[in-house]
């Protein structure tokens, strides 16, 4: 199976840090973010990938090259217009030829036991939708997910803030069908201007009969979403969670 990790946009939420950097190469405890990420997918079992670069890709492809280093395979997909994850997604439609693919965000990092579980399920429970949920107090800054038993019942892009009615949040972790291209090509932008995926699989759940299986973390599960900078300081002075990612 291939992964998908979107790493293409500047990330504003974390500067002063994206001035210099892509948000995915600031170093923390010696290493890239992205590599972290990276280690904990082939820890998972993935070895084939592909970045979608844009904003500093130069500092991605210098870095990684195409993998070896690593014991891995990477390609490279080149996102100009930054017009959203859907975008990004259908610029690597060419290179998926498998039924089943990975997706992650590149800011968002889980320990590889999670990314593990994901894949587990996949493969021996037959699922041909997945998506990972983390606990939050509420999910306006990313999509809320509600459920019918363990599936997704519906997903909201960036709620309100105050008026979701449940504390599960959209945490960037997929295991999707190559269907979703076809609906991607079709889809109209957001009022953002972007195509974004979760209102692709929103679709999918409302008039494709597509069944997404729910992982949920819980409250106590490593957690990081480095494209908040609180979060990234909190990391970054706290090594304990490194004992996760030898």
């Amino acid at each position: 199976m291939k992964a998908i990790i979107l790493c293409a946009g500047y990330g504003k939420r974390m500067e002063p840090y994206t001035k210099d950097h892509q948000k995915v190469m600031i170093p923390i405890f010696g290493k890239p973010i992205l590599e972290y990420l990276i280690f904990a997918l082939k820890k998972a079992g993935i070895e084939d990938f592909i970045l979608v670069v844009g904003y500093r890709k130069e500092q991605i492809i210098n870095y990684f090259k195409y993998g070896k280093s690593l014991g891995i395979h990477i390609e490279y997909v080149h996102q100009e217009d930054l017009n959203g994850t859907g975008g990004a997604l259908l610029l690597c439609e060419p290179l998926i030829n498998e039924t089943n693919f990975f997706l992650t965000w590149g800011d968002t990092l889980v320990a590889p036991e999670t990314y593990a579980k994901v894949i587990r399920i996949w493969r021996d429970e037959h699922e041909a939708f997945i998506l990972v949920a983390n606990f939050v107090d509420d999910p306006y800054r990313g999509a809320a997910i509600y459920l019918n038993g363990d599936y997704c019942k519906d997903i909201i892009e960036k709620p309100p803030k105050g008026v979701s009615t449940t504390n599960l949040n959209n945490a960037g972790i997929f295991i999707l069908k190559k269907d979703i291209f076809e609906v991607l090509r079709t889809q109209e932008p957001s009022s953002r201007g972007e195509i974004e995926a979760p209102e692709t699989f929103r679709y999918g759940i409302r008039n494709l009969d597509w069944k997404f299986r729910v992982v949920e973390m819980n409250s106590k599960d490593f957690y990081a979403d480095f494209g908040n900078k609180n979060q990234f300081e909190i990391l970054k002075n706290d090594s304990k969670w490194l004992k996760l990612f030898n």
